[in-house]
């Protein structure tokens, strides 16, 4: 053991701090050295921001981290990232990957896996990638849209406040009061038609509607049948009675259709009349009286 030295002692340390600094510095950035992983390709036009060590999700788990980022200086414009997912993650042919930027900015990878598919990759494919600017980039998109409704806006709030200095607007505020004013001053009539008046009337109705019923229960008991005989036969007398009027025959016929008993009633009536005058005119033609007795003229 002689040769187990203190300057041995002192590099096995050093080799071992080391060791464990550099598995200490991946294990902070998500890289696992004593687990197995298996790496892809994934070309890029554009990043995003995307960061080395930043995790790549399938279906919104944790499969993985970004390895390395270099720029492709064969296919200009190309950006590849190199990834390590779990040695377990096997990705079937077609899958994408897309960049996704979070609400702090932080952007996160995620991995589109096609459903269906009974081949896969062989480690070390390269995957499409693509950038979805996720609510940031819709933001974004809308900033351009604000600043061009900006001036519409204003002009509104312009229109708004001219509207409101206007004194026809006050008028019409105040014109509305006086007529709520009015509508809770008929609201109470009308709550107190519902609460006194309406009961009266109704309980009038209810009366009219017995007394209804009584007369229709009244009618129910007439005997229509004998009533309408006895009419017929009123009326048959009637009719009889103006048979004989109109029969020139009959007595009452020869009456009233006879000119003769007109005639002579007419000229009665006349020799009355002249019988009546000459006794006005010449009165003692007709009555004399005397104490001494008549005297002729």
């Amino acid at each position: 053991m002689k040769y187990w030295t203190k300057e041995a002692k002192i590099g096995v340390a050093g080799i071992v701090a080391i060791v464990l600094l550099v598995y200490g510095i991946n294990f902070l950035k998500g890289i696992n050295m004593l687990k197995s992983g298996s790496g892809y390709y994934v070309a890029f036009d554009n990043i995003a921001g995307l960061v080395n060590s930043s995790p790549v999700y399938a279906n919104g788990f944790g499969v993985g981290i970004v390895r390395d980022i270099h720029y492709d200086y064969e296919r200009l414009g190309k950006i590849v990232v190199e990834i390590d997912l779990d040695g377990d993650m096997k990705l079937p042919a077609g899958t994408t990957a897309e960049l996704e930027t979070e609400m702090l900015g932080t952007v996160k990878m995620n991995l589109i896996l096609p459903s269906g598919a009974t081949n896969y990759l062989a480690v070390g494919d390269t995957l499409q990638g693509s950038v979805n600017a996720g609510m940031m980039g819709a933001a974004a998109n809308l900033v351009p849209k604000l600043e061009t409704m900006l001036p519409k806006l204003d002009s509104i709030l312009g229109s708004i406040n001219n509207l409101l200095a206007d004194q026809a607007l006050s008028n019409t505020l105040h014109n509305t009061e006086q007529i709520t004013a009015n509508l809770q001053v008929t609201t109470k009539e009308l709550n107190s038609l519902l609460q006194n008046d309406l009961p009266a009337i109704t309980g009038n109705l209810n009366t009219v509607t017995s007394n209804f019923a009584t007369i229709s229960n009244n009618l129910k008991g007439i005997d229509y049948a004998t009533t309408i005989a006895k009419v017929n036969a009123t009326l048959d007398g009637v009719k009889q009675f103006t048979d004989q009027l109109q029969n020139p025959k009959g007595t009452v016929g020869m009456l009233l259709n006879d000119n003769t008993l007109y005639n002579n009633l007419t000229r009665t009536t006349n020799n009355a009349a002249s019988l009546l005058e000459d006794l006005q005119a010449h009165p003692k033609r007709y009555v004399h009286f005397s104490l001494f007795g008549r005297k002729d003229n």
